[in-house]
């Protein structure tokens, strides 16, 4: 199984999924990368490390629906067989959703189906979850759908909300079990679909 990429920013989770699988450590080939920000640290990391990446967004494809239709025939190209978001911060288009339905994962930083939908997203997450008074916290990794944060969650990991917490030392401890449970969460799914 080939794992391909969506990513905005860093791409701290693409990064362990490929050392997993470089490893060892995870039974699947590593594809592309695709992001919408030619500047990010992702697309840097990707062009220093030899792994191939492709800027694709409304910038590059300002048609409506054009981008969209790129990042569909890019990974259908590349034979990717599963996409990955890290940190992907646009909505993923219908021609994609439809040419990739129940192959696309994505992690976000809270306990879903709390404190997630549009605009949820990084510290504003967070934010809520420490507004909301809650005891615990952790990251989901789940089917993407076409409603934000709505899929099929795949599995959790869970941190203690303390008093004293701020929203760096809960981001922090939400972001330190992302890595583990992602590829936790990849080594079930490829599991599964290869009994399907």
């Amino acid at each position: 199984m080939k794992i391909s990429f969506l990513a905005s920013h860093g791409g701290s989770s693409a990064r362990a999924i490929m050392k997993a699988i470089a490893d060892g450590e995870l039974n699947a080939e590593a594809g592309i990368v695709i992001t919408n920000n030619q500047d990010s640290a992702i697309h840097q990391w990707c062009v220093e490390n030899h792994i191939p990446v492709f800027h694709i967004s409304s910038h590059t494809h300002p048609q409506p629906g054009a981008a969209d239709n790129a990042i569909l025939d890019t990974l259908k190209q590349a034979n990717t067989d599963i996409v990955v978001c890290s940190g992907y911060m646009k909505k993923i288009g219908p021609d994609t959703l439809a040419g990739y339905a129940g192959r696309i994962l994505n992690i976000h930083p809270a306990l879903l189906p709390a404190h997630g939908g549009s605009g949820m997203y990084g510290d504003r997450v967070h934010a809520a979850v420490l507004k909301a008074g809650e005891s615990e916290s952790g990251a989901s990794v789940h089917i993407v759908d076409e409603n934000y944060d709505e899929g099929p969650v795949i599995g959790q990991s869970r941190v203690e909300v303390r008093p004293e917490d701020t929203l760096e030392t809960l981001r922090q401890k939400v972001q330190a079990t992302e890595p583990e449970l992602y590829i936790d969460c990849l080594k079930t799914f490829l599991a599964k679909r290869a009994f399907d």
